[in-house]
């Protein structure tokens, strides 16, 4: 133990287990080392450290990190408490006794707070790429099938028809959405923590402004006690994620149904379904129906952080510690979960008449009908009426709404005329549609050219 000089003891070996971190935070060791240059550098800059010293510990951090990532320093849970112990200890070996001077001026609260935002910074960039990877393949998939019917659903019951590629672009939609939580993760983590120490700062002339500049912050932050036990961001981004999940679990149940004999609309690749371990004839969408699972996995780990944060006094307490399990867990969630929706939209075979026939036999027009009655001058409220008798009259008679002539709907009221029949098309329905936001097909095609030009594909 590094901090260990008021014991008369060491620590037990249950409680060291208990307490390590290192098989969590070791994923932050390039970030830690990162920090760990700027502060020498700094520190040197301000007369606390001699260059000479400066230099000899900024290499001997960088050659842990090349002896961490070849493999030939691999610290346990057994010997270091985290990896800030795990470094420094490695780095007195390298350098000797001037490694003690590395942590002049900080504390690991700042070090921690300080390591999880240069780390964020690089997630939520990598979030907003993988999440660009979904738009483009939900894009090449709309711009394929434009002209592909199928019905819309409300209460997952036929309401109106629509287009895939419409269909398709909803879920571009919820990804911008989730681009924009993301970039909004990102501006949470624009102040540097470092130099904050352990809640209130430090008596020694340390230049926060540089660290922050060496590191890319924006500045450092205002309030030392709010700064190391801050971990909003953190739930800025477990939000995301959690949004996220929730986005690509909608999807993924709706590829589970299409997928299915009933609604066999779609076929999914090979490389993201498997087989049964007794049926031979099944192809299971295994991949869709585990992120629908695993949105509740990630939705978990934002309740408990939630949970673990909402009664800690300032400032920082050792409940901390778990947040990164929990963050971490659902970052490499969220990012399996993108990588494979991708895969399984881009894969994906569509049956593009599966569904004229069907549309051809049921009543999805009939707001159109009731439309056409709103032109004519009749108030909606009669309209959703009187077309709700026409609906009935079909049912009655064995009709459903495209096979209706003028003479049966004259036969059904006097209020349709001859041209009412001209909208009972599910072949030419959707060109009928005249607001922003439709599936009007002229609209769809500058949607996905509005689309393509934004992600430069």
């Amino acid at each position: 133990m590094l901090w260990g000089g008021r014991f008369k003891s060491s620590i037990n070996e249950l409680a060291m287990k208990f307490s390590s971190s290192l098989d969590v935070d070791i994923r932050l060791i390039e970030e830690d080392i990162q920090g760990s240059i700027a502060h020498v550098t700094m520190l040197a800059a301000v007369g606390i450290l001699t260059e000479s010293e400066s230099k000899t510990i900024r290499d001997g951090l960088s050659s842990v990190l090349t002896e961490y990532q070849s493999g030939s320093w691999k610290p346990t849970a057994d010997l270091y408490e985290d990896v800030h112990s795990a470094v420094e200890t490695r780095l007195t070996e390298l350098v000797g006794s001037v490694a003690g001077k590395l942590h002049t001026g900080r504390s690991r609260n700042d070090q921690v707070a300080t390591d999880v935002r240069l780390w964020m910074r690089k997630v939520a960039a990598e979030m907003i790429r993988l999440n660009e990877d979904w738009q483009k393949s939900l894009l090449k998939k709309a711009e394929s099938h434009q002209n592909t019917l199928m019905p819309g659903y409300t209460h997952l019951q036929r309401g109106q028809p629509i287009s895939l590629a419409y269909h398709l672009l909803a879920f571009a939609e919820m990804a911008e959405r989730d681009i924009n939580r993301w970039k909004a993760a990102q501006n949470a983590v624009s102040l540097s923590p470092l130099g904050a120490g352990a809640l209130a700062g430090s008596t020694l002339p340390l230049d926060r402004n540089l660290t922050a500049k060496l590191l890319g912050f924006e500045g450092p932050t205002a309030n030392a006690l709010d700064t190391v036990s801050d971990r909003d961001f953190m739930l800025d981004a477990l939000h995301a994620v959690s949004t996220g999940m929730i986005h690509l679990s909608r999807q993924a149940e709706e590829l589970v149904l299409w997928s299915t004999k009933e609604w066999n609309f779609i076929r999914l690749a090979d490389e993201v379904t498997t087989g049964s371990s007794l049926m031979p004839q099944k192809k299971n969408p295994d991949m869709a129906e585990l992120i629908r699972g695993k949105s509740g996995r990630t939705t978990g780990n934002h309740v408990a952080f939630l949970t673990m944060m909402k009664a800690l006094p300032l400032s920082y307490n050792r409940d901390l510690q778990e947040d990164k399990r929990l963050l971490f867990d659902s970052i490499d969630t969220y990012s399996d979960c993108l990588q494979l929706m991708t895969m399984m939209i881009d894969g994906m075979e569509v049956k593009t008449d599966r569904f004229l026939d069907d549309l051809k036999h049921d009543f999805s027009l009939a707001t159109d009908l009731a439309d056409w009655l709103v032109v004519q001058g009749m108030p909606f409220r009669e309209a959703h009426h009187l077309v709700g008798k026409v609906v009935q009259w079909c049912e009655e008679n064995g009709k459903t709404l495209p096979e209706l002539t003028s003479t049966d709907l004259g036969q059904i009221s006097s209020s349709f005329s001859d041209s009412a029949v001209s909208v009972l098309n599910p072949l030419t329905c959707l060109a009928n549609k005249k607001t922003i936001g439709s599936p009007n097909p002229e609209l769809v095609a500058g949607q996905i050219q509005n689309w393509k030009n934004r992600l430069k594909m």
